[in-house]
């Protein structure tokens, strides 16, 4: 039911596609090649869509013929290989069928005599691309299933390097996975818990390592294994890695310890060409020492044969041993590898490249060097001191905030309960300053004969005295021109001011604070008030905001008004009362409609 309704969510969301992407509109008095094209047009759209889709889907799932065996044999055992290519095909094979109508029914509507006749055939051919949509239903659930699965496998490099258990049910091989790496693989106390293959991460020798855990294997032949084990088997088969077989001597499992040496026996094929280790388990539970003289004889008749195994114990419950055989494992899988390349045609070419340079060795006797004043102090009995001065660092670390910083205590003084004496500035009527030094006297006579050496070599005389007449000549000019320079320069700012446009007597009484004087008739009238017009305050004249208004009542009503009558300005986002400007009434993206057939620009 799922995959039914997704099924027709893609068949309706093409349609819906070519319904929303392509015109709609379409009349019977348009010409005929008009009503041709708007048909075809839809056809065209929808087989484009539906190609677009079937390909995306074949490109997404991986070709068996070009992934690595192991997982070629992986999808094979879970998905069965030839059930997979077939539903592949049939989705190619819709993609041309829907290809091949798309065509057919183009051709037809060539030759559509009538609106009517041209809808139909647009509607056969969308119907037939339709059904054959419908027909792959099958096919198409099975490939969904499929996808889902591959998302949830483990990402697995059969090329790195990599650790991979094997063993009977309930042998402890999650338990060993989840104690050297960070995975966490569920540990139940019943079989077959594991039933897909696990990968932890681990390093070693700054390497990264996987290690891989398989499901329980069971001993039987290999057509009668089950899709579970056959995933195991896989592994063994394909992956280049360190093979531990972990076997529980303690046979808690709930198989003996014969069933699992016969196990190891029947599948040492898978294990040819790589290094092997085995692992006895639950060493906590039963002792390798308590093992039975007929089980001891068993395990050395079954690893003997083999060189290279080597068998470790451990338990995963105390984590003894466990440390040992994942080292033990790695270091046996890097020599392998090593050998391996060596064997090969390759290394021969890089041999032959490198060239390892060995120094011979000297048969000079070089007798250690000691300096002299090392071996004069060792003749005169000098003695290492015992003790390491201890400094203002170790100090300081030592006594944390309490450290003060005293650089007085090493004063070397006759009398050292001077150190912390302080220094006067005058003692006895002379600087202090001015006798730090004992022989600045005589550094000061020093510098005096220097000096008068230097006077009488000339090294202070003026250069004019050696200038020529020329020079000389040329100077005095220079400082008359720049004299010249400097009086231009005055004048031009005395005149800077005097340049300006005079101004009347109004203006200069206003910059000056004094009003007009008045008629000497009215002079006369009002001798007897002395006003002196210079010093009086000028009148405050109201704002404009409030020019005309009687009271702070008034003037708080009439700003509530002007807020007000502001609302609606604000809300067509207007500059001002003088913004004339109409924004768009009708914005085009929004409500153009869909282009006609011929139509080639933008909405």
């Amino acid at each position: 039911k799922q995959w039914y309704q997704r099924r027709v969510a893609i068949t309706a969301g093409i349609l819906s596609k070519t319904q929303r992407k392509t015109p709609t509109i379409i009349h019977k008095h348009y010409q005929i090649s008009r009503i041709r094209s708007f048909y075809m047009r839809k056809v065209k759209f929808t087989e484009s869509n539906l190609n677009e889709k079937l390909t995306g889907i074949l490109g997404e799932f991986p070709k068996i013929e070009d992934i690595h065996p192991f997982y070629a044999d992986l999808m094979n055992i879970l998905y069965d290989k030839d059930h997979y290519k077939l539903a592949l095909g049939q989705i190619n094979t819709a993609k041309h069928l829907i290809g091949n109508v798309a065509k057919d029914y183009n051709r037809l509507l060539k030759f559509g005599d009538s609106l009517y006749r041209c809808k139909q055939l647009k509607r056969a051919a969308l119907g037939r691309m339709m059904t054959i949509m419908k027909r792959q239903n099958s096919s198409l659930l099975y490939l969904e299933q499929v996808r889902q699965h591959l998302g949830r496998l483990p990402s697995i490099d059969p090329n790195t390097r990599t650790l991979l258990l094997f063993g009977f049910p309930n042998v402890g091989k999650s338990s060993f996975v989840n104690q050297i790496t960070r995975a966490n693989v569920e540990v139940q106390p019943y079989a077959f818990t594991t039933k897909s293959l696990y990968v932890g991460h681990t390093d070693y020798q700054y390497l990264r390592w996987q290690v891989i855990d398989t499901p329980g294997i069971l001993d039987k032949p290999l057509e009668d294994r089950n899709t579970i084990e056959m995933q195991a088997i896989t592994a063994l088969a394909h992956l280049r890695a360190c093979v531990v077989c972990v076997l529980d001597i303690s046979e808690q499992c709930g198989y003996s310890l014969k069933q699992q040496c016969e196990l190891f026996d029947n599948i040492k094929p898978l294990f040819a060409n790589k290094p092997i280790i085995v692992a006895l388990n639950k060493i906590d539970a039963r002792k390798p020492e308590d093992l039975s003289q007929e089980e001891k004889n068993l395990l050395e008749e079954t690893f003997k044969k083999n060189a290279n195994v080597l068998v470790i114990p451990m338990s995963t419950l105390t984590q003894e041993g466990v440390s040992e055989v994942q080292n033990t494992a790695c270091d046996a899988l890097l020599a392998h590898r090593i050998e391996q390349k060596m064997a090969g045609n390759k290394v021969e070419n890089i041999l032959n490249r490198l060239h390892v340079a060995v120094p011979k060795a000297s048969q000079e006797v070089r007798a250690p060097h000691i300096p002299q004043g090392v071996l004069a102090r060792r003749v005169a009995g000098y003695v290492k001191p015992a003790e390491i001065r201890k400094l203002e660092r170790d100090m300081e670390l030592e006594l944390g905030d309490d450290y003060i910083l005293d650089l007085k205590k090493h004063y070397d003084l006759p009398n050292p309960d001077d150190k912390y004496d302080d220094i006067p500035e005058v003692w006895e009527g002379h600087n202090i300053a001015d006798f730090v030094d004992p022989d600045i006297v005589t550094k000061l006579d020093e510098l005096e004969k220097e000096e008068a050496m230097l006077e009488e070599a000339g090294v202070y005389e003026s250069e004019d005295e050696n200038l020529t007449e020329e020079q000389k000549d040329i100077r005095e000019k220079a400082g008359l021109i720049r004299k010249e320079k400097a009086i231009i320069r005055h004048k031009h700012r005395l005149n800077k001011h005097s340049n300006r446009t005079p101004m009347s007597e109004r203006v200069v009484r206003k910059k000056q604070g004094i009003k007009r004087a008045r008629s000497i008739s009215r002079m006369s009238q009002d001798e007897s008030m002395e006003v002196d017009t210079k010093f009086q305050t000028k009148k405050v004249k109201p704002g404009r905001d409030v020019s005309g208004l009687r009271d702070a009542k008034m003037v708080k009503e009439v700003r509530k008004k002007m807020k007000k009558s502001q609302i609606k300005m604000n809300q067509f986002g207007k500059a001002g009362e003088a913004d004339r400007h109409i924004a768009a009434k009708l914005p085009k993206h929004l409500f153009s409609g869909k282009r006609g057939a011929g139509k080639t620009d933008r909405r």
